[in-house]
Protein backbone atom coordinates (compact mmCIF):
# COMPACT_ATOMS: atom_id res chain seq x y z
CA UNK A 1 0.00 0.00 0.00
CA UNK A 2 1.73 3.15 -1.37
CA UNK A 3 1.30 6.39 1.20
CA UNK A 4 1.22 10.16 0.20
CA UNK A 5 4.07 12.24 1.26
CA UNK A 6 1.06 15.13 1.72
CA UNK A 7 -0.42 14.80 5.38
CA UNK A 8 -1.35 16.73 8.48
CA UNK A 9 -1.46 14.98 12.57
CA UNK A 10 -2.32 16.82 15.70
CA UNK A 11 -2.38 15.82 18.90
CA UNK A 12 -2.88 17.41 22.13
CA UNK A 13 -2.08 17.10 26.02
CA UNK A 14 -3.19 18.55 29.08
CA UNK A 15 -0.51 18.23 31.65
CA UNK A 16 -1.39 20.17 35.22
CA UNK A 17 -0.58 23.38 34.52
CA UNK A 18 -0.11 22.81 30.85
CA UNK A 19 -1.86 21.77 27.50
CA UNK A 20 1.05 20.42 24.72
CA UNK A 21 -0.40 20.51 21.30
CA UNK A 22 1.76 18.58 18.41
CA UNK A 23 1.09 19.51 14.78
CA UNK A 24 2.78 18.09 12.18
CA UNK A 25 2.15 19.32 8.26
CA UNK A 26 4.23 17.42 5.46
CA UNK A 27 3.88 18.35 1.49
CA UNK A 28 5.63 16.39 -1.33
CA UNK A 29 9.66 16.48 -1.75
CA UNK A 30 12.78 14.45 -2.99
CA UNK A 31 14.07 14.01 0.04
CA UNK A 32 13.61 14.79 3.79
CA UNK A 33 13.46 18.42 4.34
CA UNK A 34 12.70 19.18 8.12
CA UNK A 35 11.47 21.95 9.93
CA UNK A 36 11.40 21.49 13.75
CA UNK A 37 9.63 24.65 16.09
CA UNK A 38 9.80 23.95 19.59
CA UNK A 39 9.75 25.84 22.70
CA UNK A 40 13.15 27.34 23.85
CA UNK A 41 12.90 24.93 26.94
CA UNK A 42 13.21 21.52 24.77
CA UNK A 43 15.69 22.86 22.07
CA UNK A 44 18.20 20.29 23.98
CA UNK A 45 15.57 17.99 22.83
CA UNK A 46 15.52 18.89 18.81
CA UNK A 47 18.04 16.68 17.63
CA UNK A 48 16.45 13.20 19.03
CA UNK A 49 13.10 14.67 17.64
CA UNK A 50 14.14 15.04 14.47
CA UNK A 51 15.35 11.31 14.50
CA UNK A 52 12.47 10.36 15.79
CA UNK A 53 10.57 12.38 13.36
CA UNK A 54 12.77 11.00 10.22
CA UNK A 55 12.66 7.43 11.10
CA UNK A 56 8.77 7.86 10.69
CA UNK A 57 8.15 10.24 7.78
CA UNK A 58 11.00 9.11 5.85
CA UNK A 59 10.53 11.92 3.12
CA UNK A 60 8.63 14.83 2.45
CA UNK A 61 8.57 18.97 3.58
CA UNK A 62 7.75 18.69 6.95
CA UNK A 63 6.78 21.24 9.44
CA UNK A 64 6.79 19.92 12.38
CA UNK A 65 5.49 22.59 15.59
CA UNK A 66 4.85 22.01 19.65
CA UNK A 67 3.10 24.68 21.29
CA UNK A 68 2.87 24.99 24.83
CA UNK A 69 -0.40 27.03 26.40
CA UNK A 70 0.23 27.71 30.32
CA UNK A 71 -3.23 26.87 31.80
CA UNK A 72 -2.50 26.77 35.51
CA UNK A 73 -1.21 29.70 38.07
CA UNK A 74 2.47 29.45 37.55
CA UNK A 75 3.96 31.79 35.17
CA UNK A 76 7.56 32.09 34.25
CA UNK A 77 7.36 36.09 34.60
CA UNK A 78 7.93 37.68 37.90
CA UNK A 79 7.58 41.06 39.33
CA UNK A 80 11.22 42.25 40.02
CA UNK A 81 10.21 43.73 43.73
CA UNK A 82 13.57 45.84 44.37
CA UNK A 83 13.48 47.49 40.89
CA UNK A 84 9.89 48.14 41.11
CA UNK A 85 10.47 49.78 44.72
CA UNK A 86 13.04 51.96 43.42
CA UNK A 87 11.18 52.95 40.63
CA UNK A 88 8.73 53.81 42.75
CA UNK A 89 11.06 55.90 45.28
CA UNK A 90 12.25 58.18 42.50
CA UNK A 91 8.85 58.79 41.49
CA UNK A 92 7.78 60.08 44.11
CA UNK A 93 10.62 62.53 44.02
CA UNK A 94 9.54 63.65 40.89
CA UNK A 95 5.49 63.68 40.93
CA UNK A 96 2.77 63.78 43.50
CA UNK A 97 0.53 60.48 43.02
CA UNK A 98 -1.05 58.16 45.80
CA UNK A 99 1.12 54.15 45.67
CA UNK A 100 -1.51 53.05 42.94
CA UNK A 101 -0.37 55.30 40.89
CA UNK A 102 2.67 55.12 40.86
CA UNK A 103 2.96 51.34 41.01
CA UNK A 104 1.44 51.64 37.03
CA UNK A 105 4.00 53.62 36.39
CA UNK A 106 6.75 51.40 38.15
CA UNK A 107 6.30 48.02 36.70
CA UNK A 108 6.24 49.89 32.99
CA UNK A 109 9.70 50.48 33.53
CA UNK A 110 12.73 48.41 32.51
CA UNK A 111 13.45 45.09 34.12
CA UNK A 112 10.37 45.55 36.13
CA UNK A 113 9.37 42.23 35.39
CA UNK A 114 12.16 39.34 35.60
CA UNK A 115 11.82 35.70 33.61
CA UNK A 116 12.97 32.36 35.12
CA UNK A 117 14.02 30.36 32.31
CA UNK A 118 12.51 26.58 32.90
CA UNK A 119 14.62 23.55 33.40
CA UNK A 120 13.85 20.91 31.18
CA UNK A 121 11.71 17.86 33.44
CA UNK A 122 12.99 14.61 31.60
CA UNK A 123 9.64 12.98 33.20
CA UNK A 124 7.50 15.68 31.74
CA UNK A 125 9.33 15.02 28.15
CA UNK A 126 8.65 11.52 28.03
CA UNK A 127 4.92 11.94 28.63
CA UNK A 128 5.50 14.45 25.96
CA UNK A 129 6.73 11.67 23.15
CA UNK A 130 3.85 9.79 23.87
CA UNK A 131 1.76 13.49 22.25
CA UNK A 132 4.44 13.37 19.81
CA UNK A 133 4.00 9.75 18.58
CA UNK A 134 0.56 10.38 18.57
CA UNK A 135 0.64 13.47 16.22
CA UNK A 136 2.97 11.18 13.93
CA UNK A 137 0.78 8.11 13.65
CA UNK A 138 -2.48 10.58 12.56
CA UNK A 139 0.08 12.08 9.90
CA UNK A 140 0.43 8.55 8.44
CA UNK A 141 -3.01 7.23 8.65
CA UNK A 142 -3.66 10.55 6.63
CA UNK A 143 -0.80 9.88 4.42
CA UNK A 144 -2.09 6.24 4.20
CA UNK A 145 -5.88 7.44 3.26
CA UNK A 146 -4.12 9.71 0.83
CA UNK A 147 -2.46 6.87 -0.39
CA UNK A 148 -5.33 4.87 -1.13
CA UNK A 149 -6.80 7.36 -3.24
CA UNK A 150 -3.78 7.59 -5.24
CA UNK A 151 -3.80 4.48 -5.84
CA UNK A 152 -7.05 4.51 -7.46
CA UNK A 153 -5.82 6.85 -9.48
CA UNK A 154 -2.89 5.20 -10.78
CA UNK A 155 -4.68 2.14 -11.86
CA UNK A 156 -7.59 4.25 -13.28
CA UNK A 157 -4.66 5.52 -15.44
CA UNK A 158 -2.85 2.60 -16.18
CA UNK A 159 -5.83 0.67 -17.26
CA UNK A 160 -6.57 3.63 -20.05
CA UNK A 161 -3.07 3.49 -21.06
CA UNK A 162 -3.87 -0.52 -21.69
CA UNK A 163 -6.69 0.10 -23.66
CA UNK A 164 -5.17 2.88 -25.97
CA UNK A 165 -2.30 1.00 -26.58
CA UNK A 166 -4.50 -1.84 -27.59
CA UNK A 167 -6.25 0.00 -29.77
CA UNK A 168 -3.13 1.05 -30.93
CA UNK A 169 -1.96 -2.15 -32.15
CA UNK A 170 -5.21 -3.02 -33.45
CA UNK A 171 -4.27 -0.66 -36.43
CA UNK A 172 -1.01 -1.98 -37.22
CA UNK A 173 -2.86 -4.16 -39.96
CA UNK A 174 -4.44 -1.24 -41.38
CA UNK A 175 -1.21 0.62 -41.17
CA UNK A 176 0.52 -1.82 -42.89
CA UNK A 177 -1.98 -2.12 -45.76
CA UNK A 178 -1.75 1.55 -46.14
CA UNK A 179 1.93 2.00 -46.41
CA UNK A 180 1.91 -0.76 -48.94
CA UNK A 181 -1.27 0.50 -51.17
CA UNK A 182 0.79 4.15 -51.30
CA UNK A 183 4.36 2.36 -51.85
CA UNK A 184 2.73 0.81 -55.07
CA UNK A 185 0.62 3.86 -56.33
CA UNK A 186 3.39 5.63 -56.04
CA UNK A 187 5.40 2.89 -58.02
CA UNK A 188 2.31 2.58 -60.74
CA UNK A 189 2.61 6.46 -60.87
CA UNK A 190 6.64 6.34 -62.30
CA UNK A 191 5.12 3.93 -64.88
CA UNK A 192 8.31 1.91 -64.60
CA UNK A 193 8.91 -1.57 -64.70
CA UNK A 194 9.58 -3.02 -60.44
CA UNK A 195 11.03 -6.61 -59.86
CA UNK A 196 7.91 -8.07 -57.57
CA UNK A 197 10.24 -10.05 -55.69
CA UNK A 198 12.69 -7.11 -55.55
CA UNK A 199 9.68 -5.08 -54.01
CA UNK A 200 8.47 -7.42 -52.01
CA UNK A 201 11.93 -7.29 -49.91
CA UNK A 202 12.09 -3.71 -50.00
CA UNK A 203 8.68 -3.55 -48.55
CA UNK A 204 9.49 -6.04 -45.34
CA UNK A 205 12.52 -3.94 -44.75
CA UNK A 206 10.82 -1.10 -44.78
CA UNK A 207 7.61 -1.87 -42.61
CA UNK A 208 10.21 -3.38 -40.19
CA UNK A 209 12.11 -0.42 -39.59
CA UNK A 210 8.37 0.61 -38.42
CA UNK A 211 7.10 -2.60 -36.22
CA UNK A 212 5.72 -1.39 -32.92
CA UNK A 213 5.97 -5.11 -31.58
CA UNK A 214 8.73 -4.81 -29.29
CA UNK A 215 7.29 -1.43 -27.94
CA UNK A 216 3.86 -3.35 -27.45
CA UNK A 217 5.37 -5.93 -25.41
CA UNK A 218 8.16 -3.94 -23.14
CA UNK A 219 4.96 -1.12 -22.54
CA UNK A 220 2.89 -3.84 -21.45
CA UNK A 221 5.70 -5.32 -18.91
CA UNK A 222 6.37 -1.58 -18.06
CA UNK A 223 2.77 -0.93 -17.03
CA UNK A 224 2.85 -4.64 -15.27
CA UNK A 225 5.79 -3.49 -13.20
CA UNK A 226 4.18 -0.50 -12.37
CA UNK A 227 0.89 -2.17 -10.89
CA UNK A 228 3.48 -4.76 -8.83
CA UNK A 229 5.41 -1.75 -7.45
CA UNK A 230 2.43 -0.13 -6.33
CA UNK A 231 1.27 -3.32 -4.61
CA UNK A 232 4.71 -3.57 -2.62
CA UNK A 233 5.01 -3.06 0.85
CA UNK A 234 7.96 -0.32 0.95
CA UNK A 235 8.18 3.58 0.30
CA UNK A 236 8.19 3.50 -3.87
CA UNK A 237 7.67 6.61 -4.82
CA UNK A 238 11.33 6.65 -6.48
CA UNK A 239 10.72 3.44 -8.30
CA UNK A 240 7.54 4.44 -9.61
CA UNK A 241 8.97 7.98 -10.93
CA UNK A 242 11.91 5.65 -12.59
CA UNK A 243 8.90 3.46 -14.39
CA UNK A 244 7.12 6.22 -15.66
CA UNK A 245 10.09 7.12 -17.22
CA UNK A 246 10.22 3.99 -19.26
CA UNK A 247 6.80 4.20 -20.09
CA UNK A 248 7.16 7.01 -21.61
CA UNK A 249 10.09 6.28 -23.80
CA UNK A 250 8.54 3.70 -24.84
CA UNK A 251 4.97 5.11 -25.88
CA UNK A 252 7.51 7.94 -27.28
CA UNK A 253 9.51 5.36 -29.80
CA UNK A 254 5.62 3.83 -30.97
CA UNK A 255 4.62 7.40 -31.92
CA UNK A 256 7.43 7.94 -33.95
CA UNK A 257 6.77 4.64 -35.96
CA UNK A 258 3.00 5.02 -36.20
CA UNK A 259 3.48 6.97 -39.44
CA UNK A 260 -0.40 6.79 -39.28
CA UNK A 261 -2.79 9.76 -38.25
CA UNK A 262 -5.27 7.58 -35.99
CA UNK A 263 -2.74 5.52 -34.47
CA UNK A 264 -0.90 9.13 -33.74
CA UNK A 265 -3.91 10.37 -32.26
CA UNK A 266 -4.32 7.37 -29.24
CA UNK A 267 -0.64 7.60 -28.92
CA UNK A 268 -1.32 11.43 -27.60
CA UNK A 269 -4.09 10.15 -25.10
CA UNK A 270 -1.35 7.83 -23.78
CA UNK A 271 0.81 10.45 -23.39
CA UNK A 272 -1.64 12.73 -21.67
CA UNK A 273 -2.76 9.96 -19.43
CA UNK A 274 1.02 9.33 -18.44
CA UNK A 275 1.60 12.55 -17.53
CA UNK A 276 -1.32 12.91 -15.05
CA UNK A 277 0.80 9.98 -13.47
CA UNK A 278 4.23 11.59 -12.95
CA UNK A 279 2.44 14.87 -11.35
CA UNK A 280 0.54 12.53 -8.75
CA UNK A 281 4.00 10.12 -8.36
CA UNK A 282 6.02 13.15 -7.50
CA UNK A 283 3.59 12.61 -4.14
CA UNK A 284 4.36 9.27 -3.64
CA UNK A 285 6.45 8.74 -0.51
Amino acid sequence: MIQSMTGFGKATLQLPNKKITVEIKSLNSKSLDLNVRTPYVYREMELALRNQIAQKLERGKVDFSLFIEITGEETSSKINVPIVKAYINQLRQVVDGDDTELLKMAVRMPDALKTEREELDENEWKTIQGVIDQGLENIQEFRTSEGIALEKEFLIRIGNILALMRETVALDGERIETVKNRLKTAIEELNVNVDENRFEQELIFYLEKYDITEEKVRLENHLNYFMETLAGKEANGRKLGFITQEIGREINTMGSKSNHAQMQKLVVQMKDELEKIKEQVLNVL
